[in-house]
Parts: C-alpha cells; sequence; structure tokens
C-alpha cells in the first residue's frame, strides 16, 4: 500500500464513515419497518428522537463526502509523483483494475446522498412528515453503495505500487491508442458532438418552457455524459492549448488555475437540480430547481466555450 498523509487521512476518514453510517443503517432499517406517524406509543416517540439522530447522522456525511471528494483527487494528483510514468491523478486512476470503477462510485453516491438531503429537507417542511420512511428506506439502499465505495477505495490503495510502471494521461486519452479503452470516443466526428452538447442545453430551455420535468430530467442526464466527453475530445485543448492533450484531470493542477475543479462543480450542481426536477411534485421547488440547473449548466457552457473563442481570437484559427 503506498501511505502518505492524504492516503492515510482518507483511509481514517473511511474508518470513522464506516462507524457513523453503520449506526445511521441500523437505525434507518428501524425506523422504516417500525414508523408510524399516526400512533401515540412510546415506541413512536423513540422512532421520531432517533430519526433526528439518523439524519443528523446522514447530513454532516455528506457534508464532509463533497469537500473529501475534491481532497481525493487532490490527493490522487499528488500521489502520481511518486508513481513512475504517472504524469497526473489518469496515472493514479489506471494504476490498479479499481481506480475507474472507485471513480464512478464515488460520482453515484454524491449524487444519491444530495437526493437525500433535498428528499429530507422537504419531509421536514411539514408537520406530518410524508418522506420518513422513504428517505430513511432510500438510506438503507445508500448505504449498501456507501461501504461498497469505501472498500473499493481501500483496494486501490493498498494496490498501488511505486515500483510498477504505469501509463500517463497522454497514452490513456490518445486516439492512437488501441489500448485504451477511452480511445473509443475519439471515433465521435466534433460536429456531431457539438451539436448535441449545445443542442442538449436548447432541449433543456424548451422543456422547460413547456414543463416537460422528465424530458427535462432525462436531457440532464445526457448532458453529463455528453459534457465530459466533450470536455476530453473539445474543449480541453484548448484550456491545454494543444490539440493532442486529452486528459480530463491535467487542467485541475495549479498550472490551468485549478480550473478543472470550476468546470466539475458547475456540472455537477446544473445536472444535479436537473435530475432532481423529474422526482419533485410541488410546483414551487420543481420551479426553483428548474432555474437553478438552467444557470449553472449555462455556466458551465460559457466557461468552456469562453476558451475557444479566446483561442480563434488569439490566434485566429482554430485547433
Amino acid at each position: 500500500m503506498l501511505l502518505s498523509p492524504e492516503v492515510l487521512a482518507i483511509l481514517l476518514l473511511d474508518i470513522i464513515f464506516v462507524v457513523f453510517s453503520l449506526v445511521a443503517f441500523i437505525l434507518s432499517v428501524k425506523i422504516f419497518l417500525q414508523w408510524d406517524i399516526k400512533a401515540t406509543t412510546k415506541l413512536q416517540y423513540t422512532l421520531e428522537k432517533q430519526s433526528f439522530l439518523t439524519a443528523t447522522i446522514i447530513k454532516y456525511i455528506f457534508a464532509l463526502k463533497l469537500p473529501l471528494f475534491l481532497f481525493f483527487i487532490f490527493t490522487l494528483d499528488k500521489i502520481s509523483g511518486v508513481l513512475t510514468g504517472a504524469m497526473c491523478a489518469a496515472g493514479v486512476v489506471n494504476a490498479t483494475n479499481y481506480g475507474v470503477y472507485l471513480f464512478i462510485l464515488k460520482i453515484l453516491n454524491i449524487y444519491v446522498f444530495g437526493f437525500w438531503l433535498v428528499l429530507h429537507y422537504l419531509d421536514i417542511k411539514k408537520e406530518t412528515l410524508p418522506y420518513t420512511k422513504i428517505k430513511f428506506g432510500f438510506f438503507s439502499v445508500i448505504f449498501f453503495l456507501f461501504i461498497a465505495e469505501i472498500i473499493v477505495e481501500f483496494l486501490m490503495f493498498n494496490s498501488l505500487n511505486p515500483n510498477k510502471m504505469v501509463s500517463c494521461c497522454g497514452t490513456l486519452y490518445s486516439s492512437a491508442s488501441s489500448s485504451s479503452y477511452i480511445s473509443s470516443i475519439f471515433e465521435i466526428n466534433r460536429s456531431v458532438l457539438l451539436i448535441l452538447f449545445y443542442g442538449s442545453f436548447v432541449g433543456m430551455i424548451f422543456s422547460y418552457l413547456f414543463s416537460h420535468k422528465y424530458i427535462f430530467s432525462f436531457l440532464n442526464l445526457f448532458f453529463i455524459i455528453i459534457s465530459i466527453i466533450s470536455l476530453i475530445i473539445f474543449f480541453g485543448t484548448y484550456i491545454y492549448e494543444l490539440p493532442t492533450h486529452h486528459c480530463p484531470f491535467c487542467f485541475l493542477q495549479k498550472d490551468y488555475y485549478y480550473i478543472g475543479y470550476l468546470l466539475y462543480i458547475l456540472l455537477f450542481l446544473g445536472t444535479f437540480y436537473g435530475l432532481l426536477v423529474g422526482f419533485i411534485s410541488d410546483n414551487k421547488q420543481r420551479d426553483k430547481k428548474y432555474i437553478l440547473s438552467l444557470i449553472f449548466n449555462a455556466a458551465y457552457i460559457i466557461v468552456v466555450s469562453s476558451y475557444v473563442v479566446i483561442y480563434y481570437m488569439k490566434n485566429g484559427v482554430l485547433l
């Protein structure tokens, strides 16, 4: 195992998370099975107190999970310096068989924890607590995803070998690399890709104007995928000002003013609120989520597009 102060901090927090999430899981199952808001029994009174405790634990896990994800990326970028061949976090992610799966789990868990938090706030706004059983039943499922993430995270750090040669981002994110699983996306026509990218946002605007919430949510799900692909294939090259550099991690570094953190935060917020639209029945709350989603997604589009515009204004050509 490759141990550094950053890795040790992450693993220590994982142990703390396991303990507290296990407590929350046990209480969640109990509340889900025995909750009856109409009952006036001692058991129901106890469950109501336990529900506040459980919700507090889950909220603090989520509150720590968001900055910890950014710290996780920072850690990968830092330890890339001790892995032979790695130039950024991409090399660390692909240094083991667990890196890609860990990233998928981390991103998925951020979304589902966020969904739980919104459901919780909708629940406590009403005296009848209509979503209590649903939210704790939902957490009972999230718990297993969360534990799976922690297990895979330990396996990934445990599998890192400083003496083993790994591939750099230039090899992994290259159209010339036949061994890279990501190389197939470079076969997508750039014009088609940009039409899908900007077209999906236009579709969001129309689905908002005509109040098609499910289409709006679907387009946001699609926007996550198409945004990451277009960032790798097209927009990233303008951030680097180099047509052969496609890494989705390098612009998280100081050399590029950490612009990657802003891009990923905007993309997460925009699509998170967009996905929520399809699950909210309250019209007032749904309208707020519509607007927030469009604002953050538009901000993401403006930032990535500005790099293309600025490059063209400076050089008179496109990459």
